[in-house]
């Protein structure tokens, strides 16, 4: 690794939590400065912009999620198990989700949608690839005759998907971390229902 790379993967481990916390319009350069020890000349002399930063935060915030998005669905078992596995994932790591500001999906997502296009175009493609992952699990399901056939597989995946950030958010919005297994866990009823019947 080159002292280049070194310095920009420095500048990004300092700033991708204070943009999950704050948000890119919510972080200012003082804070960027102050949190990595370079100065303004140093930071735009690794990243073009604040644009090009933010996106390379989220890459970094997002590789958590995808490690764990991929863990599951990878793993051996039958559809079914797949799915309970990314419940419990998110399970497992909410409380390390909470403490790093929330979903860093979810706060670019909000964020991105008043500007940013690059970040916009990027946490777009995020959610299209979470729901094809998803989409392949529940159409392997039908296959296999353990899903129910009639179920729309693509819009079975956005549900899930929805219904993940919708908990995700409010218990980040009601600062109420044990709110969120059982919004979990009942959501988790409704899709296997959804699914099984």
């Amino acid at each position: 690794m080159t002292k280049s790379e070194r310095t920009k993967k420095f500048i990004i481990e300092k700033v991708a939590p204070i943009f999950n916390k704050k948000g890119v319009y919510g972080t200012s350069l003082h804070d960027i400065t102050e949190a990595t020890g370079l100065t303004k000349g140093a930071i735009y002399g690794n990243f073009q912009d604040k644009d090009a930063l933010a996106l390379a935060c989220y890459e970094h915030n997002l590789k958590f999620f995808q490690k764990g998005l991929f863990k599951a669905l990878a793993s051996t078992g039958n559809a079914w198990t797949k799915l309970d596995k990314l419940f419990l994932f998110y399970e497992e790591s909410f409380p390390h989700v909470y403490k790093s500001g929330g979903c860093a999906l979810m706060n670019s997502s909000i964020e991105a949608d008043d500007g940013y296009p690059l970040l916009q175009e990027r946490v777009k493609q995020t959610f299209l690839n979470w729901r094809t992952e998803l989409e392949g699990v529940i159409l392997e399901g039908q296959t296999t005759g353990e899903f129910n056939g009639e179920v729309h597989a693509s819009e079975m995946a956005s549900l899930i998907i929805a219904g993940i950030e919708g908990t995700i958010l409010i218990s980040k919005g009601m600062q109420d971390m044990t709110s969120f297994t059982s919004l979990l866990n009942h959501l988790k009823k409704i899709i296997e229902k959804e699914l099984k019947q």
